[in-house]
Order: C-alpha cells, then structure tokens, then sequence
C-alpha cells in the first residue's frame, strides 16, 4: 500500500509500467533499508541481517550510479523525494 502511495509520486502516467525502473527498484530497496536499520537497532548482533543490509546499500548504490550517467535530472528528483545522501565521487 505504501509502495502503490510513492509509485504515485514517482510517475502518475505510468503507474503500473513503471515497477521495472531504476525509480522504483531504489524505491523497494530504500524501505528495506529503512526497515532492516531499525530492526538493528534493536538487534544489533544479528548479523546475517547486516549482511543483507549491506548487499542491499550496494544494489542501491550500484543503481543510483546508473540512474546518475543516465539522466541526472531523474536522479537528483529521486535523491531529493527519497531523502538520501548524494553518492560520492571520486
């Protein structure tokens, strides 16, 4: 329910097509995040959890790059709505 509220958000024209995207896919993996950071707090030696959490970040970050050479405009609208820190350059 709460995934179908920020599909809305992300592209109201598309609102069944778009769940392959780039948008979407960091959209799902945002809220694990979120999710799997407060179950760490409160569990903080499950460590199959950390794991998860930090093969989740690297898919993220993997796609934020991409969406980033990609279309930066899409990227920096997605970085703004989902609240997230911009990636590093190097």
């Amino acid at each position: 329910m709460n995934k179908n509220l920020v599909i809305s958000g992300l592209s109201p024209e598309k609102n069944e097509e778009n769940k392959g995207s780039a948008e979407f896919q960091v959209l799902c993996f945002t809220t694990k995040i979120r999710r799997l950071t407060s179950h760490l707090k409160l569990h903080k030696k499950d460590y199959s959890s950390q794991r998860g959490l930090r093969k989740i970040l690297g898919k993220r970050q993997r796609l934020l790059v991409f969406l980033s050479k990609k279309n930066r405009v899409r990227y920096k609208e997605l970085i703004s709505q989902l609240n997230i820190r911009e990636l590093k350059t190097r």
